[in-house]
């Protein structure tokens, strides 16, 4: 039973944070003794995939603690963004391209959803809200991969990215055009995936994060170009 779990924890079948069912329901779900059941969770907190609490059992964050002290040193610095958008290039392009070939029904289903999801958020002009979805968009792209190892290290890179670390997602979603833009760039990456064109997939994505890329260095500059205006106007201040 603990090697049945752990496996679906290894797929991403369970995720990071998730509260499993209740003890009684989930052996009667498993078909499986509660002793059995609880020993299972047992070895799994052990090895540190799962933690009980009185609150439940919950499959655990265990990358966020390893992660945690690099967002401390990667945040608010220009060349770590760059070097991240840089990495990004690389992963989103192969993990668009094995989505396209090893999708199932339900991994394209899944990704038709959030494409309508994303649209609702569109017309609801909230960038918390289609920020979001973008997320949750390249998770599932991660997930219809069928790559394991690049599912866990982008989903934990994905925590930092709704966490601000590498950019301000607010600030790219309210940049004038962008939102049409980044909606047009996820839906043509999606679609591409739904139909099983790998090559169109991994040229949507690499597209799509270098003009992120690209966007946020613009915003950048901007902010630096009215900082230097402004302290021109302050100047004064400093001066006898």
């Amino acid at each position: 039973m603990a090697a049945h779990i752990e496996k679906l924890i290894l797929e991403g079948v369970l995720r990071p944070g998730e509260k499993l069912a209740p003890e009684r329901e989930l052996s009667e779900k498993l078909d499986v003794s509660r002793p059995t059941l609880r020993e299972a969770f047992e070895i799994l907190e052990g090895r540190g995939l799962l933690v009980s609490s009185r609150s439940g059992t919950f499959v655990a964050q265990f990358l966020t603690p390893l992660f945690q002290p690099l967002a401390a040193l990667l945040q608010d610095k220009p060349r770590v963004t760059a070097d991240y958008f840089e990495f990004r290039s690389i992963q989103e392009a192969h993990a668009a391209r094995f989505a396209a070939m090893r999708a199932t029904d339900v991994d394209r289903q899944g990704i038709q959803q959030c494409m309508e999801q994303m649209q609702k958020a569109h017309q609801l002009d909230d960038p918390t809200q289609e920020g979001d979805a973008d997320v949750d968009l390249h998770l599932l792209i991660y997930e219809a991969s069928h790559n394991v190892v690049l599912l866990h290290i982008m989903r934990a890179l994905s925590d930092l990215l709704r966490n601000d670390i590498f950019y301000n997602r607010a600030q790219l979603y309210l940049r004038e055009g962008v939102r049409n833009q980044l909606l047009e760039q996820h839906l043509a990456i999606a679609r591409a995936v739904i139909a099983g064109k790998a090559k169109d997939a991994e040229t949507a994505a690499a597209q799509h994060i270098r003009f992120t890329f690209e966007t946020v260095e613009e915003i950048r500059r901007d902010s630096l170009r009215l900082e230097t205006s402004l302290s021109r106007v302050n100047r004064s201040d400093f001066l006898a």
